[in-house]
């Protein structure tokens, strides 16, 4: 079983492609012949996680891939680390704003995917999916799920997870905007990209990915 979520959408915007991708994602999986189903989750600090781990209890999938917004980006960015740590520039959409405060209180300060992000970045890059590795998911409601998550996949032994932004959609600029966006399809391929990539892959690739800042 395949798990994709994404988020409602936050921040005065009208649509989140990370659902709409997440969505049409599982529906391709389906028609590949594999089991997936995809989970909407509110932009909510707390209650995107009690819906995760709900989520995780009724469907027992062993690929979990998240995916949210990350608008001025330009390419899929396939996230290394979560830290866990809470620091809200803007309030959720219940209008809580956190600010320095853990994700899980005497959890770990990090945690990396296991998702395997190189092999999925060289697939992406293969299907000519703009993408890359990111070392950074902010801290947000992204990073704040993603932490949750990786925490309480340490419990499901065998469960590969990890987190996914994407760009803004081409419908969500107004006209005239230079904003980087990526069209629907593409952002749905390449959800399903990293889930055939984690399916395929039991040892990720060492290929260079870094960052210098």
């Amino acid at each position: 079983m395949i798990l994709l979520t994404g988020f409602e959408p936050f921040g005065g915007e009208s649509t989140n492609p990370s659902w709409a991708a997440a969505r049409a994602a599982a529906a391709l999986l389906r028609s590949e012949g594999l089991e997936a189903e995809a989970v909407e989750l509110p932009c909510v600090f707390g209650e995107a996680l009690r819906l995760l781990e709900a989520a995780l209890e009724r469907y027992h999938p062993e690929v979990v891939v998240s995916a949210g917004q990350a608008g001025g980006r330009s390419r899929i960015s396939l996230e290394r680390v979560a830290i866990n740590c809470d620091d809200a520039r803007i309030p959720d959409n219940a209008g809580n704003a956190p600010v320095d405060q853990p994700v899980v209180t005497g959890g770990p300060a990090a945690y990396f995917s296991t998702l395997p992000v190189k092999a999925a970045l060289a697939a992406l890059l293969a299907a000519g999916i703009p993408a890359e590795v990111s070392q950074a998911a902010g801290t947000y409601v992204c990073n704040h799920l993603f932490y949750g998550l990786m925490h309480a996949l340490r419990l499901r032994p065998g469960v590969r997870g990890g987190f996914v932004h994407v760009p803004f959609e081409p419908k969500q600029l107004p006209p005239g905007s230079t904003d980087p966006s990526l069209p629907l399809e593409q952002l749905t391929e390449a959800l399903a990209v990293v889930v055939r990539s984690t399916l395929a892959t039991t040892a990720d690739l060492t290929i260079s990915a870094g960052a210098t800042h």
